[in-house]
């Protein structure tokens, strides 16, 4: 019987906000916003005052929600894009959900909790992958420590599933329902890709990708967002590899993206803002990874943020941040206002 009550709450939990992002319709709304930023990790801090947080940046993560709280309009929604703990747990994965839990509280403790704005979180590298070697290799009980732990903020269930190694799939091997999907909102149709699947790290399963974004563009969608942990393209400041590992890969979805006339492709992974427009189509790239993890050295005038994108017929895209102190970057710095730093519109 407790085992029958549980599974109700969870489907009520996920149907209720399935239900707000219109995943069974999608009237169109004239003129929203929603915030997208990610990577608010830092490396241990044996001094915290708090050290159950001692894998997050505290002062960061809650001026964001306490910002984001009291913006006006409202945004509809506040989508994380992974790397919000430290994770790497050697698989210690109750220290992984420890981790995550102690980022859910930093959010239940603050005022955007008490508003209309839903929260949307996905996983990074950070959550997904184990340190192996030399490489960062996706573990799948970390990936199901991830969907249970963070199921309140996940948005959909019908991404790919696993397939095995299998020609013309995406090779999946581990169930990605949870972890890759989309929804539709306000008119416009939302993709969220774990970029870091289980013997597919750096890679996005563009089988899947494909048949999602017909259907997108075959029901009517105005505009598409797309969301992942790496980016695609390098930038000027880049500090680690993203999906140029596997560039066949990592051009066969981006050709998808721009056959479908995707519009954004919102990143994280590198600790800066940045944009780029790698191809002659319209999908631009927008790095936000500067929520509060450290930045590298060489970003010039280096600051933590997050972007507000404003959708209507076009689609207004602004960096909003705050000078931050490289040394010292998990310091409370109340004295450092938060203003606009870059903007930019992509036409219809």
């Amino acid at each position: 019987m407790k085992l029958f009550f549980r599974l109700v709450f969870i489907f009520l939990g996920v149907s209720s906000l399935a239900g707000f992002l219109g995943c069974n319709r999608n009237p169109v709304i004239d003129e929203y916003t929603f915030v997208v930023t990610g990577d608010d990790r830092i490396t241990p801090k044996e001094d915290s005052a708090h050290p159950e947080y001692n894998t997050i940046n505290e002062y960061q993560v809650k001026r964001l929600f306490k910002e984001v709280s009291e913006m006006k309009p409202l945004p509809k929604m506040l989508i994380m894009n992974g790397d919000l703990v430290l994770g790497y747990t050697d698989g210690d994965t109750v220290k992984l959900a420890n981790e995550l839990k102690a980022w859910i509280k930093l959010y239940r403790e603050s005022p955007l909790v008490n508003t209309s704005v839903k929260l949307v979180a996905f996983a990074g590298n950070h959550e997904t992958c184990e340190k192996i070697g030399s490489g960062k290799i996706a573990s799948a009980a970390d990936e199901r420590t991830f969907v249970r732990e963070m199921k309140d903020y996940i948005a959909g269930d019908n991404g790919p599933h696993y397939t095995g190694f299998k020609p013309g799939t995406d090779s999946l091997m581990s169930d990605q329902s949870r972890l890759t999907y989309s929804f539709d909102f306000g008119g416009d149709h939302y993709v969220i890709l774990n970029t870091d699947a289980v013997a597919r790290e750096s890679r996005i399963p563009y089988h899947w990708l494909e048949k999602d974004l017909k259907q997108a563009r075959d029901n009517g969608v105005r505009h598409i967002f797309l969301f992942a942990h790496k980016p695609a393209w390098s930038t000027e400041y880049k500090t680690e590899s993203g999906l140029d590992d596997f560039p066949a890969n990592r051009d066969s979805a981006w050709d998808i993206m721009e056959k479908y006339n995707a519009d954004v492709y919102f990143c994280s992974h590198f600790h800066i803002w940045d944009t780029v427009h790698p191809q002659k189509g319209k999908t631009w790239e927008v790095v936000c990874g500067n929520a509060g993890a450290p930045c590298p050295k060489d970003w010039i005038g280096p600051y933590y943020g997050y972007t507000v994108v404003k959708v209507y017929s076009n689609v207004d895209i602004t960096s909003m941040g705050r000078d931050l102190d490289l040394a010292t970057y998990t310091d409370p710095r109340d004295d450092k206002a938060t203003m606009i730093r870059a903007k930019f519109t992509i036409n219809q």
